[in-house]
């Protein structure tokens, strides 16, 4: 039983690292896309977070 415990809490902070390091890439991006100092690099970052925050639930018309 204790493995099975140890499983679990092994997964949960596994997911919960994942969480936190995708919230620091998109608030990252984010930041970028509002401040950088070029309008490439904002255009850039935009096209970046609007990849990391699609919405992946029966988006028939966009082509990816």
């Amino acid at each position: 039983m204790s493995t099975a415990l140890a499983l679990i809490h092994d997964g949960a902070l596994t997911a919960g690292i994942g969480t936190v390091l995708y919230t620091a890439t998109v608030t990252t991006a984010t930041l970028t896309a509002l401040l950088a100092p070029t309008v490439q690099r904002r255009r850039d970052a935009r096209t970046v977070l609007t990849i990391l925050v699609r919405n992946r639930r029966g988006d028939d018309d966009r082509p990816w």
